[in-house]
């Protein structure tokens, strides 16, 4: 029993009733009732974690993410996440937030990850990290792959929140478990196949406007392409890794 996580899931779950969201799931039987297993999602918003557990619920099992240290410093949200057993992850030392994801699998928890590390400003599939791969073939876990559609309308980067009633249709598909009987880099590239035809897959049933900003080009929408997206997140780096440089020449 988690009462913080009940208590937490119940507020979720009256946020998405006020905000009128409309949830569209399939494939939550492939979430397994016990043991351990990378849940591998999408990156399209703020607010994919929320939605991504909505499957999970199904088998009434709870998923530890793996999140940036940031949202763990924050004197709000850090001791939420805490009690949640949520995974701080601290980009320039890694190995002990991975550490700790393998440790949970092995515990038999469901570790939810983001493969593409930052949310895809194309809502595309991005290019995978290979952590997840990596911590199913140590654990000796499935990877289970997990597309979220339209969760970028509610809030995505560079754009406001709309957080009030939207009515917005979210769709979420769960795909069939990936067993880790490949190298982590065979194993990564079939995670991508996969989550790549997930995705046209929610996006066949999901109605799409012209020229919205949450819309992908390749669908007519006004979202960047998948190269200009990935050119803006290099820039948006090399800006970051300047501004540190600096801070640490201050500082000397």
């Amino acid at each position: 029993m988690e009462p913080v996580y009940r208590t937490i899931i119940g507020l979720a779950r009256t946020v998405f009733f006020v905000e009128g969201l409309k949830f569209t799931v399939t494939g939550d039987e492939h979430i397994p009732a016990s043991g351990g297993a990378v849940l591998a999602v999408n990156h399209t918003g703020y607010m994919d974690f929320t939605y991504a557990g909505l499957p999970v619920r199904t088998p009434k099992r709870y998923i530890r993410f793996m999140a940036k240290k940031e949202v763990f410093d924050n004197k709000i949200s850090g001791p939420i996440m805490r009690a949640l057993k949520h995974i701080p992850v601290d980009r320039s030392a890694g190995a002990d937030s991975y550490k700790a994801a393998v440790d949970y699998l092995r515990r038999g928890e469901l570790v939810g990850v983001y493969p593409e590390a930052t949310i895809s400003r194309s809502f595309e599939i991005k290019e995978f990290k290979s952590g997840a791969a990596r911590m199913a073939i140590e654990a000796d876990v499935p990877i289970i792959p997990i597309v979220i559609w339209g969760a970028q309308r509610v809030w995505t980067k560079g754009f406001p929140k709309r957080l009030g009633r939207t009515s917005t249709p979210i769709s979420i598909a769960v795909g069939e478990p990936i067993q880790p009987d490949e190298s982590a880099a065979d194993l990564t590239a079939q995670l991508h196949t996969t989550m790549q035809r997930m995705l046209l897959e929610v996006q066949r049933d999901y109605q799409h406007e012209p020229d919205a900003y949450w819309v992908p080009a390749r669908l007519g929408g006004g979202a960047p392409t998948l190269e200009e997206a990935d050119a803006m997140d290099a820039a948006e780096a090399a800006e970051k890794a300047a501004a540190r440089a600096e801070r640490k020449n201050t500082q000397q």
